[in-house]
């Protein structure tokens, strides 16, 4: 006796209905682009605000509307901040002090979460737990120890003191970001070089290392996007504009009488910059490194 299937059978949708869903999805994409778009220009906004900023007088800052574009764009406000402001010195301080810093913290954590992922040591758990709890220290509370420590060791205006304060403070969010991935790497590449004879270093320098670069994207971004923008360790601990960074030099163009507003709009401008660049090129890279460390294999 044969069996009747009790399987619904595959319903075809009819050219009409065809054309009617395509309709409707070209309307659900066209308002998803729409609104889209609208937070792309809420987003893109506030640069080119800063930009039409930048060429204003001060008259025309105060004396006009905000939204208003200038009347006669005052490209001399970047002259103006880059040789009468020192800006040129402070942009350059900015760059080293921030490549230096985020070398050494993406350097440091690896070596930590290669060693906690890695390896076998008693104490792994309690490092581990140090450097997640150093995550929750408002930076605010560690200003006044900081101070007295670089103080008795003579580093205050120095950069010195500034490249270890960003370290220090971009360490545990680094781990953090750093963990995810290395305990969803595979552990097989490892092991294989281990049978070929790699000793430890080799592992991490040439193996290990070289795959995390999409999560190292990662993190320097976040660390750059920091380091560029912090304002008190710099305006604490550093005092000769030989070592300021941009966003101390600013106040340059604040005076007791009168403060130059468009002069302070082209640094901000020359400060944002390198960020967006930075952003651009590794943009590709951050967003592969926030997936890597959630999907398996």
């Amino acid at each position: 006796m044969s069996e009747v299937s009790t399987q619904p059978a595959a319903t075809t949708l009819s050219a009409p209905q065809k054309t009617k869903k395509s309709y409707l999805n070209k309307i659900g994409f066209g308002f998803l682009y729409l609104i889209l778009g609208l937070f792309a220009v809420i987003q893109i906004y506030p640069l080119v605000w800063l930009l039409f900023f930048s060429l204003k007088t001060n008259q025309e800052v105060f004396g006009m509307s905000p939204f208003s574009l200038p009347q006669d764009p005052q490209w001399g406000n970047y002259t103006k901040a880059w040789t009468s402001g020192n800006i040129g010195v402070y942009f350059f301080n900015s760059v080293w002090i921030t490549v230096l810093s985020v070398a050494l913290t993406i350097i440091l954590a690896s070596f930590v979460t290669f060693a906690v992922t890695r390896m076998s040591w008693k104490l792994s758990g309690l490092v581990l737990g140090l450097f997640l709890v150093a995550y929750m220290i408002p930076l605010h509370s560690t200003i006044i120890p900081l101070f007295n420590m670089y103080n008795n060791a003579n580093l205050i205006d120095s950069p010195v003191s500034i490249v270890l304060s960003y370290t220090a403070f971009n360490l545990p969010l680094t781990i953090m970001i750093l963990l995810g991935f290395y305990r969803t790497f595979p552990r097989e590449i490892e092991e294989a070089a281990v049978m070929d004879g790699c000793s430890v270093h080799r592992i991490f320098f040439q193996i290990t290392l070289p795959m995390t670069v999409p999560v190292l994207s990662t993190t320097a971004i976040i660390n750059m996007i920091y380091n560029w923008n912090e304002f008190v360790f710099v305006n604490t601990f550093i005092s000769s504009d030989n070592w300021k960074t941009l966003t101390v030099g600013i106040n340059n163009f604040v005076g007791q009488y009168l403060t130059d507003w468009g002069a302070i709009g082209a640094t901000l401008v020359i400060s944002i910059v390198p960020i967006l660049l930075a952003f651009l090129f590794l943009s590709d890279k951050i967003v592969e490194g926030m997936a890597a460390g959630s999907v398996k294999g």
